[in-house]
């Protein structure tokens, strides 16, 4: 179903992304691989060992012009653009009466607005195809908030309220847009924190353990191949949240 096609994943140099990346390269998409700083050699070589294009490309998603020239360059390479997993996204973690200006707006810049460059240009090729995918990366603490994340919270919370505007706007000319909130899932980020914290997170999930990103990664294919799915978010969270 997916073979052949194009599919682009920003943030896509490890944990997520990356498990996003290789999904869809084994389902037959050639893909379009953004990252900000760097991305390994054995990245792109485990994508096209799976049969397929791969075309990695550095940018910032904040940047409407680099996401504009983005979409340009995979019309010009693939002629279509079928998939957007919009996954770029950073943390600057800090309570809220201590959080500086600079802290909050780097943070909604990178994982909102960059989510919004993304789709605005995507889009408009999708919507002339009369097709396409776009899967935006939310998180739970989207829905609850969470303690020292007012700007992470914030820009999560926003992209599950343009996930549903941009569901509304685009269906009728066959394009879908959904979420997938994912709870802790076992990355760099996660692997960094102290034991104890470690376990207090567990406490606070029913399976009573983190989440993979392969996890992630069958969720945005799930969601690429039903056509008729939109608007929704998905909670991945081991149960955190219901």
């Amino acid at each position: 179903m997916l073979e052949g096609k194009t599919a682009v994943v920003t943030g896509a140099a490890k944990g997520i992304g990356k498990a996003v990346a290789l999904a869809f390269a084994k389902e037959g998409c050639n893909i379009v691989l953004n990252y900000h700083s760097t991305v390994s050699d054995s990245t792109v070589n485990a994508i096209e060992e799976c049969g397929v294009k791969c075309m990695p490309v550095q940018g910032d998603v904040s940047d409407s012009g680099f996401a504009a020239q983005l979409v340009k360059d995979i019309k010009k390479e693939f002629g279509t653009l079928d998939v957007l997993v919009n996954n770029a996204g950073i943390t600057r973690d800090m309570l809220l009466m201590r959080m500086s200006e600079e802290q909050f707006d780097e943070v909604i810049n990178t994982n909102l607005k960059g989510t919004f460059n993304m789709i605005r240009h995507a889009s408009s090729l999708m919507l002339k195809q009369r097709s396409g995918a776009i899967i935006n990366m939310a998180s739970v603490v989207g829905v609850t908030g969470n303690i020292g994340q007012a700007n992470y919270a914030a820009s999560k919370a926003g992209i599950i309220g343009l996930t549903k505007s941009a569901a509304k706007e685009f269906a009728q000319r066959g394009v879908t847009c959904n979420a997938i909130a994912p709870g802790f899932i076992e990355t760099d980020m996660t692997d960094a924190l102290a034991e104890e914290t470690k376990q207090e997170i567990l406490k606070a999930i029913p399976l009573k353990r983190y989440g993979k990103a392969g996890d992630i990664a069958r969720v945005a294919v799930f969601f690429a191949k039903n056509t008729y799915i939109t608007g929704q978010v998905l909670n991945v969270d081991g149960g955190m949240v219901m």
